[in-house]
């Protein structure tokens, strides 16, 4: 990715990631979308701003796998739970 169109994209998906609405989502979507930006393509990027439009509640029922995920997002969420479960996502800002 380059270009200012992708500068202002990264950024706009990083301040829905960090600022969710719970401490909780923040850290665990903040953290993971920082810690794996740099290898993140545009599938990917595209995934994670289609999850960042669901419900912080579902979102954690899914991560913390009290529910399953819908189909759309299973991979990435499997993904972000395992990042949660190796504490691997959580940091300060």
């Amino acid at each position: 990715m380059t270009g200012e169109a992708d500068d202002a994209r990264i950024k706009r998906l990083r301040i829905r990631a960090w600022r969710r609405g719970t401490k909780e989502m923040d850290l665990i979507l903040g953290g993971w979308y920082d810690r794996n930006l740099a290898i993140l393509g545009e599938a990917q990027l595209a995934g994670f701003d289609a999850l960042l439009d669901e419900e912080d509640h579902d979102i954690y029922q899914w991560v913390t796998k009290k529910s399953d995920a819908p189909e759309q997002h299973r991979k990435l969420v499997a993904e972000i739970a395992s990042a949660v479960a190796d504490g691997g996502v959580i940091f300060s800002t």
